[in-house]
């Protein structure tokens, strides 16, 4: 599909009115999502058993007109939380503008101003965070919404559950949501202690659809190594699941051989350019908008991917609030019968909870902004 005008174009020329803003600060814990969180957590802050943790999340929201437009800076870390929120001094954000010339405008203010965040990747949830809640603000300011504004339509969204399965691994969890919810299916994070009969057990399920191998977390709680013989186990037990971010050595590339079209990548997507330095042509791409920094960026991303017949999957970083519809939106729009790991937040609660809703999710009746509920 070629695009006769692009996405960004569709929307950067919105304008926006920003009176001032408001940050709130939200913290709860948290599973499922975990293994993105988990990166940048310290050890202080991971339970023993590595399946939950507790999550920050700032809720960022520009005012303008008497409306609101809303974001999520999904920093992990909570000192780079607090450094913004007990500050005294106002980031120089209001006045009148596009929707792209903010995003010119926040190339110049310094979104971590008393210090550098513990993350470089920081910057751009941060980014992320204040350019989709100008977007928000522009679309609710012209009284439209995203699925409008890029002359596409909102669809029923499917969802995968995102699991790790505690340390030593078991079938428990994955067991727990089956009985809650036979229809369920995963994407689970691997670890060195699956076991063979853990492997056959999850495999007889027909459930798991993602095996995130975790090998580009380089130097994290979370990075596993290459394991040749795991690897090997997991390519067959799973025929038809996508692998996500594997180790790819000498020794390892010819236990993919044949199988490159289910080998897929999430850590390392930022931008266009980091899709042309994969080692060959995707099948399929994790898209994670925060890890773009810019409303352009990302829509950029898509658009290439869509014009290079790559597929697209939502994946999540256990967001709080409404970075978690603004997922749900992107999904709907352009990837959403793919397996999204991008299931409702309350799939991230410590324990499985009966009566959450089921895929898919059924689109807005109303929608409003960059919002999707």
């Amino acid at each position: 599909m070629v695009f006769h005008m692009k996405l960004y174009d569709r929307v950067k020329d919105l304008p926006v009115r920003i009176d001032d803003y408001h940050l709130q600060f939200r913290e709860e814990n948290c599973t499922g999502d975990f293994a993105r969180a988990s990166v940048v957590l310290s050890v202080q802050d991971a339970k023993p058993d590595a399946s939950e943790f507790r999550r920050p999340c700032t809720q960022l929201t520009l005012r303008g007109g008497g409306i609101e437009g809303n974001g999520e800076d999904v920093t992990y870390d909570s000192v780079d939380h607090h450094a913004l929120l007990d500050s005294s001094a106002s980031l120089p954000l209001t006045g009148e503008y596009t929707v792209e010339s903010f995003s010119e405008a926040l190339e110049k203010v310094d979104l971590f101003p008393h210090g550098p965040p513990e993350r470089e990747a920081s910057r751009h949830y941060r980014r992320w965070a204040f350019e989709s809640a100008a977007l928000d603000l522009a679309l609710k300011q012209a009284d439209t919404d995203l699925a409008t504004a890029l002359d596409r339509t909102y669809t029923p969204v499917w969802f995968v559950v995102s699991n790790r399965l505690g340390d030593p691994p078991t079938f428990d969890r994955v067991e727990t949501w089956l009985e809650i919810n036979p229809e369920l299916e995963f994407k689970l994070d691997i670890t060195a202690g699956w076991t063979g009969d853990l492997i056959e057990t999850l495999a007889g399920t027909g459930a798991v659809r993602i095996l995130d191998f975790k090998g580009q977390y380089n130097g994290t709680m979370v990075d596993q190594p290459s394991d040749p013989d795991l690897y090997q186990q997991l390519i067959t037990a799973f025929p038809s699941a996508l692998i996500e971010d594997p180790v790819l050595t000498d020794e390892t590339r010819s236990i993919f051989r044949g199988e490159e079209s289910r080998i897929t990548w999430d850590t390392p997507i930022t931008d266009i350019e980091s899709i042309e330095e994969l080692p060959f042509k995707p099948t399929r791409l994790n898209v994670k908008p925060s890890r773009f920094g810019s409303i352009e960026n990302c829509f950029e991303t898509i658009e290439y991917c869509l014009n290079h017949d790559i597929g697209m999957y939502g994946g999540g970083q256990t967001e709080l609030g409404v970075g978690r519809q603004h997922i749900h939106a992107l999904a709907s729009l352009f990837y959403p019968s793919a397996p999204n790991d991008i299931a409702p937040r309350a799939y991230n609660h410590p324990e499985p909870l009966s009566g959450l809703a089921k895929s898919p999710l059924a689109p807005p009746s109303d929608p409003r902004g960059f919002e999707w509920s």
